[in-house]
């Protein structure tokens, strides 16, 4: 097997992340869009907010994150994510098997479980610096107050966690629910979802 071919062996993980995005990405960033929002009203970018309504924003852009994760914990199926939560839980039996699999898996894979967190850390570094080159380097927030779009009062923080919540954040959660797949030996093989 050539090196090449031996890498994306390894990466399995990591392309099941980029290509279930690429498959749902209507949802995921729907669901992103949500908690940007959210989060960016919280921060003042359309003006002050009262206490509870910061407190209810807080609960939809929580909400959303855990869509986010349990969509792809249960392969696009939310009820099948949400019962792998509750069955890790609860299910004593379940958990230990579920624990001597990641065990042997991380013994067995550790070098690919290495590669990437490696392949994670470049793809999440890349998306943080284009963030904070377009929150710091561009003229977007300037504009964005001078056309009065968003609040004078607002800091660049309401650009910044608008775009970590479309891109990183989702990336970051999809990526930690494959990992608890591919620990327990249901990442799937094919990468076609439903």
């Amino acid at each position: 097997m050539t090196t090449s071919l031996k890498l994306l062996k390894s990466l399995d993980w990591t392309i099941h992340t980029i290509r279930f995005i690429k498959n749902h990405f209507l949802i995921i960033f729907g669901l992103g869009l949500i908690a940007a929002f959210g989060r960016a009203i919280q921060l003042r970018a359309f003006g002050p907010i009262s206490p509870l309504s910061n407190t209810l924003l807080e609960v939809v852009v929580e909400s959303a994150r855990v869509l986010i994760f349990v969509y792809a914990l249960g392969l696009t199926n939310v009820k099948t994510g949400v019962l792998r939560l509750v069955q890790l839980v609860t299910n004593r039996q379940s958990r230990k098997q579920n624990w001597r699999l990641a065990v042997q898996k991380m013994k067995d894979k550790w070098p690919s479980l290495l590669i990437n967190l490696v392949a994670f850390s470049i793809i999440a570094l890349l998306f943080n610096k284009l963030i904070n080159h377009i929150a710091y380097e561009t003229c977007l927030y300037i504009t964005l107050q001078a056309r009065q779009i968003i609040s004078n009062k607002s800091s660049e923080w309401a650009i910044i966690l608008f775009f970590k919540n479309i891109s990183v954040i989702p990336f970051t959660l999809i990526f930690n629910a494959l990992f608890f797949l591919w620990l327990v030996n249901r990442l799937p093989k094919s990468v076609v979802y439903k």
